[in-house]
């Protein structure tokens, strides 16, 4: 009647939809998403290593945070799944609002005598890469 433990259970269905792309999350950024995605924008679609040289000379602080996300995706893709790092591009960029924090002890003055703490930004970065079509073992001969 039972098919198992719940867990293995979900275990089970979950095993469909795990990534089989090379990936990786930055998660609890202190940096604006709308900022991060500015720098991502600029790298979909472009080789790993024409990537990381966009990344190093670019003056946005996200930049910084978003070469060190891009190299422990070409390094996963590299150690668990064993792919050339020369096939690699950058499929997909996503920046996403993360739970804003208030600052504990800085505030901004409003009308009336009041004040408001301020709103710090916080964004959950992920990269996903993916090989590259060879396109000569695609032609027919």
């Amino acid at each position: 009647m039972s098919k198992g433990h719940r867990t293995q259970i979900k275990q089970e269905r979950n095993k469909n939809n795990r990534e089989t792309r090379p990936h990786a999350h930055l998660r609890h950024v202190r940096c604006s998403d709308i900022k991060a995605r500015v720098v991502l924008q600029e790298i979909i679609g472009k080789d790993v290593t024409e990537a990381q040289a966009l990344l190093s000379y670019n003056p946005r602080y996200a930049a910084s945070l978003i070469k060190k996300l891009l190299d422990s995706a070409i390094a996963n893709a590299e150690n668990n799944m064993g792919l050339n790092v020369e096939d690699l591009f950058v499929e997909e960029g996503v920046a996403n609002k993360g739970n804003a924090y208030y600052s504990r002890w800085r505030l901004r003055p409003k009308a009336r005598g009041s004040a408001n703490r301020i709103e710090v930004k916080i964004s959950h970065i992920s990269i996903v890469l993916n090989e590259k079509a060879n396109k000569k073992a695609k032609r027919r001969s």
